[in-house]
C-alpha cells in the first residue's frame, strides 16, 4: 500500500509541473543553446527554462527576468547561480545586441503589447542571435482545458473561465510567424506541436486548477465543504465532455497543443 501511495504521489507531483518542463524541454531541443551562449529567459515565472537550460550543460550567461515577484522567490530559492531579474518584457533592461539565444515559453499571450515584446527580443539578441517562443493554441485543441473552462462557466458564471482562457490563443501558426516577422526577425519556423499530458485524474486536474493557480480565487470565501463540492462537480461536468480513451485507467490524459516559434536575426 504505502509503494502505491508513493507512487501516486509521484505521479500527481510530475504531472502538476511536467508539462512545464516537457514544453521547455522541447523549446531547448529546438533552438539548441550552445555550451558557452548567454541566454534571457523572458517572462520566466519560476525560471523552468532556465533552470533547465542550466542542468542540461548550458554554461554561459544564463538571466531570467519577470515582472512577478513571487514567481521570481521561488526561481531564487531553486537556482542561486541564475540571474532573477524584476522587469517587463516591454521595456527589457539590457543593452542592444546582449545575448545569443532569447526564450520565452508560454508568455507571449499575456503581454499587453505582443509585438513590442517582441521587437524588444530582437533588439537584446546578438547577430546571427537565436529566440524560441511557445503559445498554447486555441483552447478548443487541449480538450481538458476546454472541457474545464466550459464546467467553470456552468457551475461560477460566464467570467469565471476568463483567466484559464487568456492562457490560449485563438490565431493560427501563420499570424504567429507574422507577427515574428513584423518585429525584425529574419528566419522564422512556426511548428504546430502536441504532447500528451497526464495528471492522475480528473478531479486532480481541476483541483489543482482551482487551489495552485491564480484561479483559486475563483473559490475565495467558501468554506472547505462548499469548495470541495464545487471541485467535485466542475470535474464530473468537464470529465462528461471528454472522450472515453482520455479516462482510461483512473487517470486523465490528453493532447495539449502548442505552437513552437524558432527565430534568428541576420
Amino acid at each position: 500500500m504505502a509503494n502505491g501511495r508513493q507512487r501516486s504521489g509521484a505521479l500527481r507531483t510530475l504531472s502538476r509541473t511536467g508539462y512545464h518542463f516537457l514544453w521547455a524541454n522541447d523549446l531547448l531541443d529546438r533552438v539548441a543553446p550552445g555550451r558557452g551562449d548567454s541566454m534571457l529567459d523572458v517572462a520566466c515565472g519560476t525560471g523552468v527554462v532556465a533552470r533547465l537550460a542550466q542542468q542540461r550543460g548550458h554554461a554561459g550567461r544564463i538571466v531570467g527576468i519577470d515582472l512577478n515577484k513571487a514567481m521570481l522567490a521561488v526561481a531564487r530559492a531553486k537556482s542561486g547561480s541564475v540571474e532573477w531579474i524584476e522587469g517587463s518584457a516591454l521595456d527589457l533592461p539590457f543593452d542592444a545586441r546582449s545575448f545569443e539565444v532569447v526564450l520565452c515559453q508560454l508568455g507571449l499571450q499575456f503581454f499587453p503589447d505582443r509585438s513590442l515584446a517582441l521587437r524588444e527580443m530582437v533588439r537584446v539578441l546578438k547577430p546571427r542571435g537565436r529566440a524560441g517562443f511557445s503559445v498554447y493554441s486555441a483552447i478548443e485543441k487541449t480538450p481538458a482545458a476546454y472541457a474545464f473552462v466550459r464546467a467553470l462557466d456552468k457551475y461560477l458564471g460566464e467570467e469565471a473561465s476568463q483567466t484559464k482562457r487568456s492562457e490560449h490563443l485563438s490565431c493560427d501558426a501563420q499570424e504567429i510567424g507574422s507577427w515574428a516577422k513584423q518585429a525584425g526577425f529574419d528566419l522564422v519556423n512556426v511548428a504546430t506541436v502536441t504532447k500528451q499530458i497526464t495528471f492522475p485524474s480528473m478531479l486532480d486536474y481541476v483541483r489543482f486548477q482551482l487551489t495552485a493557480t491564480p484561479m483559486a480565487g475563483l473559490l475565495k470565501g467558501k468554506d472547505a465543504p462548499e469548495r470541495e463540492n464545487l471541485i467535485t462537480s466542475i470535474a464530473d461536468d468537464a470529465a462528461s465532455h471528454l472522450a472515453t480513451p482520455m479516462l482510461a485507467g483512473d487517470k486523465l490524459t490528453f493532447p495539449q497543443q502548442s505552437f513552437v516559434v524558432t527565430a534568428s536575426v541576420h
